[in-house]
């Protein structure tokens, strides 16, 4: 229950603490989270409200393009935090109407390929906005699962958290997946899902797309300090504001990094 923090209108939302690094350090508690779309917050009774008030956040990145705030909404700007929009995804493709003759987890490793090419300077901004910000901090999509996913696993790697843990946080959304498949069928009267993997979140899309990330840029590491150009000392102040160190363990040097 620590890790999924309850909600009615929220299906997906998530305390990113508690997980091991390679150095013996511990992800810390209630300061990074991932979730749905906040935006569902503004259609939600007291009781959400007041849940998202206590754990005092600070700052939102909202990953989702700028039209689909516009049709969605966006967390409610009677929310005292830090807002950011920052669409890390440039090809929009719509999930339901996927071709379900397709590998699904194949498909959706290439189209992560491409939000990790085109979205560069976006990615960057995150992992600054996150490394910088002065308390708690939350960031999403609408489902949590793809863009939020792929922003989690980057994080999580430069923390050097091993890949079994990586994989195994991605895959949690699938404890959502109804919830997600039943919103989407609320919203789509008289539409049916084309595509039988709607909603779904198995390990085996985010091992593909870390295996091809690797395989271009030596490390995960790399990439974001290569392609995406984030400033190596980002990488050092994410890691002071998100791990605990281990008690009378000098740290190691993290086994993504060159």
């Amino acid at each position: 229950m620590r890790r999924h923090v309850p909600f009615e209108r929220l299906h997906n939302f998530r305390d990113l603490g508690g997980y091991r690094t390679a150095d013996g350090g511990t992800v810390r508690w209630e300061t990074l989270y991932r979730s749905d779309s906040l935006a569902k917050l503004a259609g939600a009774g007291p009781d959400d409200l007041a849940r998202f008030r206590a754990l005092r956040v600070a700052a939102v990145i909202d990953l989702r393009y700028p039209w689909e705030i516009e049709a969605k909404g966006r967390l409610p700007e009677t929310e005292e935090v830090a807002w950011h929009n920052l669409s890390i995804e440039h090809r929009p493709y719509e999930q339901a109407e996927i071709d379900p003759d397709l590998d699904p987890w194949r498909y959706l490793a290439d189209r992560f390929a491409e939000v990790a090419e085109d979205g560069a300077e976006e990615i960057r901004t995150a992992l600054e906005v996150i490394a910088g910000a002065d308390g708690p901090l939350v960031f999403h999509c609408a489902s949590g699962k793809d863009r939020t996913g792929i922003v989690a696993a980057l994080v999580l790697a430069l923390l050097d958290v091993p890949d079994e843990v990586i994989l195994a946080d991605f895959a949690l959304t699938e404890l959502a997946t109804e919830r997600l498949i039943a919103d989407w069928r609320a919203t789509h009267p008289g539409r049916e899902l084309r595509w039988p993997g709607y909603g779904r979140a198995p390990a085996e899309i985010l091992r593909l797309f870390l295996a091809d990330l690797r395989a271009r840029y030596g490390s995960v590491y790399g990439y974001v300090t290569g392609h995406v150009g984030l400033d190596p000392a980002v990488v050092t102040a994410l890691r002071a504001r998100l791990v605990e160190p281990a008690q009378d363990t000098a740290p190691d040097r993290p086994s993504d990094r060159p």
